[in-house]
C-alpha cells in the first residue's frame, strides 16, 4: 500500500514520535514494506513514519533507490551516537516538496537502532547515507531539515508555503 506523504504544517511532523515496543509482527513487517514502496513512489532516499502520518520511531532508507536490495535499511528507535566531520550539500524533504536548501551535516555518522525483530544494531554511514541517517532520525524527534538553515531562509520558505496553502496548491 502506498501512503500519502504528509506535508509541512501537519503537527505530526513537529513532535517527537512514539517509541516502538512491539517487534516481529506481521503488521510491522507489512508496514515496513509499505514504507519502502511509498518512499520509492515518492522518489525519496529515506522516509520516516511521521511523514506518512504515523507517530512511531520508524524510518527506512535506501540510497540506491531500489537498485540494490542490500542497501535497504530499517531503523526503529534510532539514536545518533557519533557525528564526525562536516559536509555541506543540497537537501530536500518529501514533506516539503519543491524546496531545497544547502544544509551542513556530519560527513560520517553512527546510529544505534533496532531492526524489525527488535535486535539492536549499530550502523555507520558516510556522505549521502550519513545525511539520510541524520535527516530521518531528526524526523522522529519532530525536527525538519529547515531547522538547520538560517532563520531568514526558513522564514522565506514558510512564507512561500503559506502562500501556496492559501492558493490551495499545498494540500
Amino acid at each position: 500500500m502506498v501512503y500519502a506523504i504528509v506535508k509541512f504544517g501537519d503537527p505530526v511532523l513537529e513532535r517527537e514520535a512514539e517509541t516502538v515496543t512491539e517487534f516481529d509482527t506481521p503488521e510491522l513487517h507489512q508496514f515496513l514494506e509499505d514504507m519502502f514502496e511509498s518512499m520509492y513512489v515518492a522518489k525519496g532516499v529515506g522516509l520516516a513514519a511521521p511523514q506518512i502520518g504515523v507517530s512511531k520511531k520508524i524510518a527506512v532508507i535506501d540510497c540506491s533507490n531500489g537498485e540494490n536490495p542490500e542497501e535497504k535499511l530499517v531503523l526503529i528507535n534510532p539514536r545518533i551516537v557519533k557525528v564526525e566531520g562536516r559536509q555541506e550539500g543540497e537537501e530536500g524533504c518529501l514533506s516539503i516538496p519543491g524546496f531545497r536548501e544547502q544544509v551542513r551535516r556530519g560527513r560520517r555518522v553512527t546510529v544505534r537502532a533496532q531492526d524489525a525483530h527488535g535486535v539492536e544494531f549499530v550502523k555507520t554511514g558516510e556522505d549521502l547515507l550519513a545525511r539520510a541517517l541524520l535527516h530521518e532520525t531528526d524526523h522522529l524527534y519532530g525536527k525538519l531539515y529547515i531547522t538547520h538553515i538560517s532563520v531568514l531562509k526558513r522564514d522565506l520558505m514558510k512564507r512561500k508555503i503559506k502562500k501556496k496553502q492559501r492558493a490551495g496548491d499545498w494540500d
